[in-house]
């Protein structure tokens, strides 16, 4: 990775954010690869795979409340934070990103909620 470029460069399996901490920020990332993971009864339950030129951590921007996921290094990844004010800056100066954010949010709200429903159903089969 280039040593001279902004973000933070995160090992293999590091842990960036961890579900059940306060966030203040989010991240996107630059290079690489990150696993989102929620964490129930000391088992990790794999969510997603988030790569180059996705974000994660985004509600921390709007709510400041835990995290719900915890979010860990594929490989080697280098992510950009960043905060409420800096978050707010770039939406002044690109007003369509607000909207890719949003777009974004609703896609993954509706993915979790087909596989909520197909969870639903497979418990309702094994009755």
């Amino acid at each position: 990775m280039d040593t001279g470029a902004l973000g933070k460069v995160y090992e293999d399996n590091e842990i960036i954010v961890r579900q059940g901490e306060v966030g203040d920020c989010m991240y996107v990332i630059q290079e690489g690869q990150v696993e989102v993971i929620a964490e129930e009864g000391g088992e990790g339950i794999h969510l997603a795979v988030r790569g180059e030129g996705e974000f994660f951590g985004e509600m921390a921007i709007f709510d400041r409340d835990v995290r719900s996921a915890t979010v860990r290094a594929m490989g080697q990844v280098r992510a950009l934070t960043v905060d409420k004010k800096n978050f707010l800056r770039r939406i002044h100066e690109d007003p369509a990103l607000a909207f890719r954010i949003v777009e974004t949010m609703s896609r993954r709200l509706r993915e979790l909620q087909a596989e909520l429903t197909q969870e639903i159903e497979r418990n309702k089969s094994e009755r």
